[in-house]
């Protein structure tokens, strides 16, 4: 059995048409702009670079977090 990942599937691509971004509406992602895609059930949702650093790092330190957890006593 494979070992299950704490990481959802995300990638980096280019937006195919204009659109908000999902993490707030007054930023715009415009035709051509990267952008981050992170699964969502069957779904994607999408993020701008600057909400998707701002994600990217807050999450880096949960996982840090975690990894520096003692064990249980």
């Amino acid at each position: 059995m494979a070992i299950k990942s704490l990481v959802t599937h995300v990638e980096i691509d280019t937006a195919g048409k204009a659109h908000n971004c999902q993490a707030s509406a007054k930023h715009r992602i415009e035709k051509g702009d990267v952008r981050l895609k992170v699964r969502n059930g069957r779904s994607w949702d999408h993020y701008c670079l600057e909400c998707a650093k701002k994600i990217i790092g807050r999450d880096i330190e949960k996982l840090k977090a975690i990894q520096d957890m003692p064990p249980p006593a």
